[in-house]
This record gives C-alpha cells, sequence and structure tokens, in this order.
C-alpha cells in the first residue's frame, strides 16, 4: 500500500506528476518486476525536492533516524510493512535486537529508537535495545522526552553470534550507520543470524555517488517506461576525489567539476524555459547529519575558501576526514510552512512507504540544505480518500499529487537495491 500524503502544498501541478498519475498501472507494475528481482533494503528514508519544474531525490539514508516524527496514524502500515520484511527475512524469526548510534545525549535520537521497537515488536517479536558503547557493563535506562523510557543493555560476542546476557537474538537490526567502519564484534557472525542493513551499507563503505550511479540506472529505465526526461526526476553529480580542504588539495578540481556542472544544469534549464539561476550542492561523499554541505553558484566560491567554510567541509560526522566530495545539481524547493522553507522526507520499510515528514527551516533558502542545526520536523498526515492514486479525482488532488512522492522514494529505494547488490563484497566475480 502506498498512503497519501496531505501537505500546506498549493502550486500547480507539474506535467510530470500527470504522467505518473496516468501511467499508475504500468508503474506499480513495473515496480513489482523490479522488487522480485533486486529485495529492498529493511527500511530507509528518502529526502525529496521540489522545484515545481523538478522532483529529485537527494538524499537517502539506509539507517533512517526519525520515525518519532512520523504521524502516529502511519502506525498500522509501518507495522503491516516490518511484517513483511520480516517474514522475506526469517519466517521463524522470534527475537530482534536492534543497535543504535552510540548515543545517550540525543533523547531524540532514542525517541526514534523506541518508536522503531515499537514498530518491530507489534509484529510479534521480542525486542531488545542493544549497545556496543564502550565501556558499558550493566543495562542503562534512560527517560526519554515523550516521558517513556529506553533501557541500552551491552552487546557481547559468543563465538560467532552476537547477544545480551540472556538474549539470543534470531536478527539484528542496526540503526547504527557505521561511519567509523565496522567493529570487530559485527565481523563474521553467523550466517543464520541476520544483520540489516548488511555491514557494507555502512558510511565507511558506501558512497552518495555510487548510489546516484545506481539511481540514474533507475530513473533512465523509469522515464523510458513513462516517457518523459530522465533530468525532471535525476540530479545530475560528479565526483571530486583527493580533496583536503584543510591543505587546501583539491581546488581546481572541485572548482572545474562545479563549473561544468553548472554549465550542464544551464543548458537543461534553456531547454524546458526554465528561468532561475543554477546551483550545485558540495557535499561530503559519505556521512549523514547535514555535516559537510555547502551551496554553491559559481566556482569562485570554491577557491579560496576562509578557515572556518575549511573547517565545515573537512570532516563529518565521527571526526572523520573529507577526502572525497560530491558535487550534486541543486534541486530548489517550493514548498514551505508558514511561510519556512521545506522538504519531504519519506519512509519506507522494505519497498512500502509507510509515512513521513517536512523538515523545516525557518532560516534557510530555498536553495539551501535543510539538514542544518535548527530545522524541525511537521508530521505528515494520511489523505483519508485512498491508497493509490484516484483517476477519478482532479489532477492536484492530494492524494494524486502526493502518489508521486511515494513513487520518487521507492525508485530512490530501488537504487539504494542495485547499489547494494553491485558494492557487496561477497558477489562473484564477473557477476553482472
Amino acid at each position: 500500500m502506498v498512503p497519501h500524503l496531505t501537505t500546506a502544498l498549493t502550486g500547480p501541478l507539474l506535467a510530470l506528476e500527470r504522467q505518473v498519475i496516468e501511467a499508475q498501472g504500468d508503474i506499480e507494475h513495473w515496480l513489482r518486476r523490479q522488487w522480485l528481482a533486486h529485495p529492498a533494503p529493511f527500511y530507509s528514508s528518502v529526502d525529496l525536492r521540489n522545484a515545481g519544474f523538478k522532483l529529485a531525490p537527494v538524499d537517502t539514508n539506509l539507517f533512517p533516524g526519525g520515525f518519532n516524527n512520523l504521524n502516529p496514524d502511519f502506525l498500522p502500515l509501518a507495522v503491516q510493512a516490518a511484517q513483511v520484511a520480516v517474514e522475506k527475512m526469517c519466517a521463524d524469526a522470534r527475537r530482534f535486537l536492534i543497535i543504535p548510534e552510540n548515543h545517550t545525549r540525543n533523547l531524540y535520537y532514542l525517541q526514534n529508537v523506541a518508536a522503531l521497537a515499537d514498530i518491530i515488536r507489534k509484529t510479534g517479536l521480542s525486542v531488545r535495545i542493544g549497545s556496543l558503547i564502550p565501556g558499558l557493563l550493566e543495562p542503562l535506562t534512560l527517560e526519554l522526552p515523550d516521558g517513556g523510557q529506553l533501557t541500552l543493555e551491552p552487546v557481547r560476542r559468543e563465538g560467532n553470534r552476537l547477544k545480551l546476557a540472556d538474549f539470543d537474538p534470531c536478527s539484528i537490526l542496526l540503526n547504527n550507520d557505521l561511519s567509523a567502519g565496522a567493529p570487530a564484534i559485527l565481523q563474521g557472525l553467523d550466517s543464520a543470524q541476520t544483520l540489516l542493513p548488511p555491514l557494507h551499507a555502512g558510511w565507511a563503505t558506501r558512497s552518495k555517488s555510487k548510489h546516484f550511479r545506481a539511481y540514474g540506472q533507475v530513473a533512465r529505465e523509469f522515464a523510458g517506461l513513462i516517457g518523459i526526461d530522465p533530468w525532471l526526476i535525476d540530479p545530475y553529480h560528479a565526483l571530486c576525489g583527493e580533496v583536503d580542504f584543510q591543505a587546501r588539495l583539491g581546488e581546481e578540481c572541485l572548482a572545474d567539476q562545479v563549473a561544468a556542472l553548472l554549465e550542464k544544469i544551464r543548458v537543461k534549464y534553456r531547454e524546458h524555459d526554465i528561468e532561475r539561476e543554477p546551483f550545485v550542492i558540495v557535499k561530503a561523499d559519505a556521512g549523514t547529519y547535514g555535516m559537510g554541505i555547502m551551496s554553491v553558484k559559481s566556482p569562485d566560491e570554491v577557491r579560496g575558501l576562509n578557515r572556518k567554510q575549511r573547517n565545515k567541509m573537512a570532516v563529518v560526522k565521527e571526526g572523520l576526514s573529507v577526502t572525497q566530495v560530491l558535487v550534486q545539481e541543486g534541486v530548489p524547493t517550493f514548498e514551505s510552512i508558514n511561510e519556512a522553507v521545506a522538504e519531504p522526507v519519506v519512509y519506507l520499510i522494505d519497498h512500502f512507504v509507510i509515512g513521513g515528514f517536512y523538515r523545516v527551516h525557518t532560516g534557510r533558502r530555498v536553495d539551501e540544505n535543510l539538514n542544518a542545526p535548527g530545522m524541525h520536523f511537521v508530521p505528515l498526515a494520511f489523505d483519508l480518500s485512498g491508497s493509490f492514486c484516484d483517476c477519478g479525482a482532479r489532477p492536484d488532488a492530494p492524494m494524486n499529487r502526493f502518489y508521486t512522492y511515494g513513487v520518487l522514494a521507492r525508485l530512490a529505494a530501488l537504487a539504494a537495491a542495485y547499489e547494494l547488490e553491485q558494492t557487496d563484497p561477497e558477489r562473484e566475480a564477473g557477476t553482472p
């Protein structure tokens, strides 16, 4: 099922959205075949940007951390999707271990863990929260902002299985993006003890450039299916490797990539009669939390960055140095809530859209990254009129408009499936 999300958005319907709605039957059939060949990640979240002339995913997270921001009305659908995902993984599963980030101060993140555990628990599984916090020897119970509690328990390794003191899980769900690498305790586990997502989905090995390369493949095939220009759903991107912002190495490479991509976008703008100044987003090729990101309209802006700018771009989560940079076409957003700039974030379990929220920032412009301090979240609610697009309703009905958002989010999840297949370290040499 694909929920339709209500929103404050009242702008004109894109021609793209109309084509997606009219091709619903072909799209759903095509997606069903894709999921049979390329199983979706256990869960994901997708940041979308709607420019009014273009609608595209700009980031895909395989360790989503905002389940607490979803509207409670989404819970039944989330539980149903999780049941399907668990059955596909292991029909006999009874015990589930969730391993979160090593945060104890970010209580809103831990509330996300509690919300995720509640979804899994409602599928009929016994769920506990394990922790990799160094030096944690006893269970640690934390008070959450909503008045609830979350107990973190130290994990231990026994042979090739991961356990708690009195709990031997069938499966392990990581809500830890492994930015600093996969710890030894998670490596070489019993294949019967399913680890989700796989270790190579972590940011120590994953890259945004590989994801968007896979997404480009998906977008081209989808565009051919419904007869559109792939650019309408796919942001251009380029990779600049061997960058060292502190040592000012790679500046010219970066400036050249920015200049080339801006010109490429200008060509498309002229082709589609778009009268606005293009921009690109320069961001670390790996990592989350909105770190290491800047919006750029000229190659001169990445030459001679001042110390503050270089420090901001030089490191990401876990203090890791940035050595590769993705230059991505900037997609402005024409969405707003109470006059604040907004962008939708769509959540999936397996290949099912289970809800989402708006990321809103009162201090950012339509051409800037919104995943930054000062953002807040507005949950999206169901449109009660149906589960799929209603071809008998007007094209700009909310349930029809947001059907398209669900389609784009599923394309990004499909790209993640492609990406994980292509980067699987156990993939046989020569396998296509």
